[in-house]
C-alpha cells in the first residue's frame, strides 16, 4: 500500500457536504419535535456534532446529540452512550459515522437501538466506500467512492495543526 495521499475533500467541501446533508435531514423531518443525532465515536461523533450545529441554525425542532462508543473488535455488541438509550423511544434517530466501509460499525450502531421503539432510523456517512459485507445502506452520504479494497480513507477532523480533509491512500 502506498503512502501517497490523494485529497478527496478539503475543509470547505466537507462543510458543503455536511450543509447539504443537514438540509436533507430537515426536509425528511420537518414536522418532528425532536431529532436525535447519534454519532459513533470518535470521528462519526465529530461529523454528528457539525451536523447538529448546522441543524440548530435551520431547523425548527430540538436536536440532541447522542454519543455512541462501540467495541468494534468484539464479535458481540458492546456499546456505551452518554445518556440512556431508552430516552430515544418514539423519536427520530440519525445514526452518523465518518466512513461506511464493510457496514459492521453501522450494524453495531443499529444494535444499540434494537430494544427501543423508534419513530424512524436514518443513516449518515461522510464517505460511502461501496465495500459492504453487511446489508447496510446510507440514507445520506457526503460522497460515494468506488475504491479498491486495499485503499484506505483517512478522515481528518479537529486534529491540531492539520486542516480538515478526507484523503484516499
Amino acid at each position: 500500500m502506498s503512502d501517497k495521499k490523494i485529497l478527496v475533500l478539503n475543509s470547505q467541501q466537507i462543510q458543503q457536504k455536511i450543509d447539504r446533508i443537514a438540509y436533507q435531514v430537515l426536509e425528511d423531518n420537518f414536522d418532528e419535535e425532536e431529532v436525535i443525532i447519534a454519532g459513533i465515536l470518535p470521528r462519526g461523533n465529530q461529523v454528528a456534532d457539525r451536523l447538529k450545529a448546522v441543524l440548530e441554525k435551520i431547523a425548527p425542532f430540538k436536536i440532541t446529540l447522542l454519543s455512541i462508543e462501540l467495541d468494534k473488535q468484539s464479535s458481540q455488541l458492546h456499546a456505551s452512550t452518554n445518556f440512556k438509550v431508552e430516552d430515544c423511544a418514539n423519536k427520530v434517530i440519525i445514526l452518523v459515522d465518518d466512513v461506511l466501509n464493510s457496514g459492521k460499525t453501522l450494524a453495531y450502531g443499529f444494535g444499540v437501538f434494537l430494544d427501543v421503539p423508534l419513530k424512524k432510523l436514518r443513516t449518515v456517512v461522510l464517505v460511502d466506500r461501496n465495500h459492504k459485507n453487511f446489508p447496510v445502506t446510507t440514507d445520506y452520504a457526503g460522497v460515494a467512492l468506488s475504491t479498491v479494497i486495499k485503499q484506505h480513507i483517512d478522515v481528518v477532523l479537529n486534529v491540531a495543526g492539520e486542516e480538515d480533509a478526507v484523503y484516499l491512500r
